[in-house]
């Protein structure tokens, strides 16, 4: 499961953070490993293009996105994140990726967000950990 930043930053090409992720991306196209994002993520990375304004960027950025797992938010999903938030005071973005990530399993929750540092229950890979 894959937060919103390392996206953006790869989609982007940051030039500071881009690759401590692209590796991860690399190994997903390689059938290495699956990524999986939330529909959160989804909207927070169109949020930025259609602000601006560029919304065939936006349509490029979804069609490149919809190649993952894209995993809606459901009420056990919502409930999960009602009980994170609680637990570790997260905001409602970040308790609902961190709630999906449990939900499905994952393997672990790539972020840049040292929020989730203090998160037990799931391996939490930050950019310069992977």
């Amino acid at each position: 499961m894959v937060d919103t930043a390392p996206f953006i930053y790869v989609l982007e090409s940051h030039p500071k953070f881009a690759d401590q992720f692209v590796g991860l991306f690399e190994a997903a196209a390689q059938g290495n490993l699956t990524v999986a994002l939330s529909t959160i993520t989804l909207a927070e990375i169109l949020t930025g293009p259609l602000k601006a304004g560029q919304t065939a960027l936006a349509k490029r950025y979804e069609k490149s996105l919809s190649h993952y797992a894209v995993i809606p938010v459901s009420t056990p999903i919502a409930a999960l994140a009602a009980q994170l938030r609680a637990q570790y005071r997260l905001k409602l973005p970040d308790a609902i990726q961190l709630a999906t990530a449990l939900d499905i399993g994952a393997a672990a929750f790539v972020t840049h967000d040292r929020e989730f540092s203090q998160v037990t229950g799931i391996d939490i890979l930050l950019g310069d950990t992977i």
